[in-house]
């Protein structure tokens, strides 16, 4: 296959190393972490307007932290091989340590605290369901089918504890893949001290954008009526994140401009030529400050529930695109001109292959697949038959 490419290039620079798929990785991380961080604020800082999406952002968090690895693991060329960084493992290796902070907060975090949460609902679904659900739930209860007054109590302060660990475990799953680009790689485009900083704040606004969208989507396909409180307060954290977040990113831009090294020329070239579209467009004028414009006139004007329910859906999947056009331009952006600054190379995205656009759409389909089996299995809104006889059985259990 001809790659174009414009003025001196590198050998190896010709070919990009990292294809979508290395983009799909920070993304999907960003969606964890910041559904997390929606999550937390109903537990930790008694945000109780957005409790109606606590479960839901558990689910959704854990959803996509089990498909976070799988780009890693195609790119590999032996995937098997990377089960040896948590045999051995080393201080010096970022990847390696990687490993073991997404272990921590899979392990020690996420499917703690879900399964801390949903306890009294596991065990009783265990003595109401019949045939196969009723041997899942059972196995689910890891033998613990206490749910007195006192032990829920003890639920709920040990899960607020993990919660408390789990935020700047969020903070430090998708921060460390910030320092990843900007320490481990030697490139102009992503060595800035504030790559950890803004990875972690657009990580939120796209983990808060998409479980208010899943909220909203699922609550009509229930047939059920959107708690316009609850998307209330969703849009209005959404966009004071999102500008802390715009403001960190032109912080960083204006930095760049006034240093203006060696490597501004050619920087400045690519936002001008093949990044326009994807960073100009795409990335700040759609992705940014269009959602940011529409999340601030909800707050200065009326308008009507039907119409903020469109504009937040609106908003939320323009948010979701800009995040997704902004690891694209970190990932792809920081690979397409030389280390000598003296040429430019062109990304070919193949569609069948392993590092193609099909295995990018699968992998981002799968975690919206996994989703629906834990919401059949854990379903996140509050059943109030459920209610009423997990409150028999606990007061019988007592």
């Amino acid at each position: 296959m001809q790659i174009p490419v414009e003025g001196f290039m590198y050998p190896n620079e010709v070919e990009l190393q990292w294809s979508i798929l290395i983009v799909l990785y920070p993304f999907i991380t960003g969606l964890v972490a910041g559904a997390f961080i929606l999550a937390s604020l109903e537990r930790v800082f008694r945000v109780q307007a957005v409790k109606p999406t606590y479960r839901l952002a558990l689910l959704t968090a854990l959803a996509f932290l089990l498909v976070a690895p799988l780009p890693l693991q195609l790119h590999l060329g032996h995937p098997e091989r990377s089960f040896e960084m948590y045999l051995t493992p080393h201080r010096s290796s970022a990847m390696a340590m990687f490993g073991f902070v997404y272990l921590w907060y899979l392990m020690a975090v996420l499917l703690l605290e879900i399964w801390l949460d949903y306890r009294r609902d596991i065990v009783l679904k265990s003595q109401t369901s019949t045939g196969f659900p009723r041997f899942i739930y059972r196995v689910l209860t890891l033998g613990s089918d206490n749910i007195s007054e006192r032990s829920l109590q003890i639920d709920e302060r040990v899960g607020y504890f993990i919660t408390l660990i789990g935020i700047p475990s969020a903070f430090l799953l998708h921060g460390y893949v910030g320092f990843i680009f900007g320490s481990v790689k030697a490139n102009p485009w992503w060595s800035s001290p504030l790559m950890p900083i803004v990875f972690i704040f657009s990580a939120m606004v796209s983990g808060i954008a998409a479980v208010m969208l899943l909220y909203m989507l699922s609550t009509r396909l229930r047939g059920r009526e959107i708690d316009m409180r609850c998307v209330d307060t969703i849009a209005q954290y959404l966009m004071y994140t999102f500008i802390i977040d715009f403001s960190l990113e032109m912080l960083d831009l204006l930095q760049r401009i006034y240093e203006a090294d060696e490597s501004f020329r050619s920087l400045d070239f690519m936002v001008h030529t093949r990044l326009w579209t994807s960073q100009v467009i795409v990335q700040i004028l759609l992705g940014t400050v269009t959602p940011i414009t529409l999340l601030a006139l909800t707050q200065f004007l009326k308008f009507s529930a039907t119409a903020r329910k469109r504009i937040y859906a609106v908003a939320g999947v323009l948010t979701v695109i800009g995040i997704f056009a902004m690891r694209w331009n970190v990932v792809i952006g920081g690979q397409l001109f030389s280390k000598s600054f003296l040429g430019y190379t062109t990304y070919k995205m193949g569609f069948a292959t392993r590092e193609g656009l099909l295995p990018a759409i699968a992998l981002m389909i799968l975690p919206f697949i996994i989703l629906w089996v834990l919401v059949k299995l854990l379903p996140p809104w509050p059943d109030a038959a459920l209610s009423a006889s997990g409150a028999t059985a606990a007061h019988g259990t007592s």
